[in-house]
């Protein structure tokens, strides 16, 4: 069974930052591209970063130079640093497979931010 459970939000000041983290399991993970995913208030769910198997990254426009993405396969978990928030970062953060997997959402994580 596929688990993937996401850590780390909480409300943060304009500027600020967060470390959200995703632990995986029932997939074999060393081989799985995953990404980051956020769904703001009224708005439809969109892809945020992505990091391939072999550790290439990429980002969304609204995100690079701003966001991080890594991956530690030793312990199976994915994480997004978050820096120079800003209001419109507020959202539920997911992660998933690298194109998602509709039957892999959990519940997220909420990152709030405030002006």
């Amino acid at each position: 069974q596929v688990r993937l459970v996401e850590s780390g939000g909480g409300l943060v000041q304009a500027g600020g930052s967060l470390r959200l983290s995703c632990a995986a399991s029932g997939i074999i993970f060393s081989v799985s591209d995953m990404g980051w995913y956020r769904q703001a208030p009224g708005k439809q769910r969109e892809w945020v970063a992505g990091v391939a198997s072999g550790g290439y990254t990429y980002y969304a426009e609204s995100v690079k130079g701003r966001f991080t993405i890594s991956r530690d396969n030793a312990k199976n978990m994915v994480y997004l640093q978050l820096n120079s928030l800003t209001p419109d970062d507020t959202a539920v953060y997911y992660c998933n497979l690298s194109p998602a997997n509709r039957a892999y959402w959990g519940q997220g994580t909420q990152v709030t931010v405030s002006s």
